[in-house]
């Protein structure tokens, strides 16, 4: 199982993490892998200062953007399943 953690402390709030976390339900859903992702949510990760809203999968750190996700997604969490 991939486990995905999207902060969703105040830093990251206003950089859109409520959008994040909604597209990547809408994601895992639509893709039909909603038994092998485990999207968790996490207050501040210390990475404050990135440009986008932090996001772990599998302990590996990465800061994207609303916009970013899909291909997020794909890259990084897909690959692992498939």
């Amino acid at each position: 199982m991939v486990k995905v953690t999207v902060c969703i402390g105040s830093s990251c709030h206003l950089k859109g993490s409520r959008q994040v976390v909604e597209e990547l339900q809408y994601l895992i859903k639509e893709n039909n892998v909603g038994d092998e992702v485990n999207l968790a949510g996490a207050f501040c990760m210390g990475k404050c200062q990135e440009k986008g809203v932090n996001v772990t999968v599998d302990g590996q750190h990465y800061s994207i953007l609303p916009e970013e996700v899909k291909q997020f997604f794909n890259d990084k969490i897909l690959t692992k399943i498939k």
